[in-house]
């Protein structure tokens, strides 16, 4: 499995940023997708989950800014991030859980979020 993350940069304080990861690898449609991130000096944090049924998870500090989603036909899933504050600044994953004989999790490489204030 293999995921490519996609949409870092830097925004100031109240902007907007689309991450986006596609997935390869794997059957994506039975495949629960998620969205953690890791600041500097701290551990890495859920920011967002979304299962293959649709079910949602946000982090509490996330809820109502955040939105994740995903698009079976593409194999993509993506983290709508508004209201940006410059504590969201981190390195942000995206993260697939496989059920085969067990869960089976896959990490892509990170992509940064930087909002300055």
């Amino acid at each position: 499995v293999q995921l490519q993350a996609s949409g870092g940069g830097l925004v100031q304080a109240g902007g907007s940023l689309r991450l986006s990861c596609a997935a390869s690898g794997t059957i994506f449609s039975i495949t629960d997708m998620a969205w953690y991130r890791q600041a500097p000096g701290k551990q890495r944090e859920l920011v967002a989950a979304i299962t293959s049924s649709g079910t949602l998870k946000y982090a509490d500090s996330m809820k109502g800014r955040f939105t994740i989603s995903r698009d079976n036909a593409k194999s993509t899933v993506n983290l709508q991030m508004n209201s940006l504050k410059p504590e969201d600044t981190a390195v942000y994953y995206c993260k697939a859980t496989y059920f085969s004989s067990g869960p089976h999790d896959y990490w892509g490489h990170g992509t940064l979020v930087t909002v300055s204030s």
